[in-house]
């Protein structure tokens, strides 16, 4: 699948990776708004990790097969202290990475930083000003989980960085004329 065109409604699946939680949104964007398609946090429990990376690669293929995403946002592991957590999350973030690859759709990265600075306009933001923005941003009756609303945040953050790309590149194609 491509690219959506310029101006054109695009749908983005945003992932926020993790072994036991993984938070995930859908976007529309049309017309310079956005719209939830739906979010919610995996939870994969507490079983064997084999187990818990099938589920999630299960429900990103059923996932992407009823919302038909154009474009994929996923956060970038963040390693604060525990290298081991660290590592079984990149093995989480790479089933996603996989079921991103399998359905043909272009993957966008960001750093947890960005997601936050894009979002909420400072890059520290507490998780909790990450959800209200998300919930202000897409009109939502209440403020998503935490997970959802950081799935949701880094498809903002994208939809907002797409946007600037385009426009910035429709700029430059005027100006070489």
């Amino acid at each position: 699948m491509t690219v959506a065109a310029a101006g054109a409604p695009a749908r983005i699946l945003g992932i926020d990776p993790g072994s036991r939680l993984t938070g995930i949104g859908v976007i529309e964007i049309a017309g310079g708004r956005s719209r939830c398609l739906t979010h919610e946090v995996v939870r994969l429990g507490d079983g064997p990790l084999p187990a818990r990376l099938l589920a999630l690669m299960q429900c990103l293929r059923a996932l992407c097969a009823e919302f038909r995403p154009d474009e994929v946002a996923m956060e970038q592991v963040f390693v604060h202290r525990n290298v081991a957590s660290a590592l079984v999350l990149g093995e989480a973030r790479g089933v996603a990475v996989c079921a991103v690859a399998e359905a043909g759709l272009p993957l966008h990265e960001y750093s947890p930083a960005s997601i936050k600075q894009a979002i909420t306009g400072n890059g520290r933001a507490e998780k909790t000003q990450v959800q209200r923005m998300v919930r202000m941003l897409l009109n939502l009756p209440v403020s998503p989980a935490a997970d959802a609303a950081d799935a949701l945040a880094c498809a903002l953050c994208h939809a907002h960085s797409r946007t600037l790309k385009m426009q910035t590149e429709k700029m430059l194609q005027g100006m070489r004329r």
